[in-house]
């Protein structure tokens, strides 16, 4: 006898609890999407390094979506604020469209000691750069831009520059990555030239 309160008691708080669920879904079908797009936006300037960022947020109640956009200085910031708005709701849909743009070091502020440090790590995992302060820099540029763009396989490219000309060496694992390199050294600021002969392997 003493066990019927019990599970009354117990059936009382699964109703509430039941309810407070019902209550929470009701609650976000209820939003507006500006309304959703704000609190997702308060949980990434929450973080202050997202808040630099500066990133842009939409969102649609009906399809339980947001939309993230804008730039970012590394990959490691990018999957910091997908993992962000996720957290909103479990269920939440993502739409990631934002870029990954390292802050560039600007020639005036490239010193000869930045130069020599770039040419002996360079050497060290077996590129050339040319001996003048603008060899480094463009090495410098492109080999953040290719880290950022494709973490996984920068690390297996060769930037040789010399006399402000590029090649690049090594092997990626799509053609696509192949085309992307180039590009990338092709639209750095201060490259005459850039010969591609990267070699596409799938590890």
């Amino acid at each position: 006898m003493r066990i019927t309160p019990i599970i009354a008691l117990y059936g009382c708080l699964t109703l509430v609890g039941c309810t407070s669920v019902s209550s929470n879904s009701t609650a976000v079908r209820d939003m507006t999407d500006s309304q959703m797009a704000d609190a997702v936006k308060a949980r990434l300037d929450a973080d202050p390094a997202l808040q630099a960022a500066k990133l842009s947020v939409s969102a649609d109640v009906k399809k339980n979506e947001v939309t993230l956009s804008g730039d970012v200085a590394s990959e490691s910031l990018r999957t910091s604020a997908v993992q962000t708005a996720k957290a909103y709701r479990a269920d939440l849909r993502v739409v990631d469209k934002i870029d990954v743009k390292p802050p560039e070091i600007t020639r005036a502020d490239y010193t000869e000691q930045m130069a020599e440090e770039t040419r002996v790590k360079a050497k060290s995992m077996g590129s050339k750069i040319g001996k003048s302060i603008d060899d480094a820099w463009i090495h410098t540029k492109i080999t953040t831009k290719l880290t950022a763009d494709s973490p996984s396989s920068a690390v297996k490219i060769n930037v040789d520059v010399v006399n402000k000309a590029v090649t690049l060496r090594g092997h990626v694992k799509t053609a696509d990555a192949k085309v992307e390199a180039e590009r990338i050294a092709k639209n750095t600021d201060g490259v005459t030239k850039v010969t591609n002969l990267l070699t596409v392997k799938d590890d």
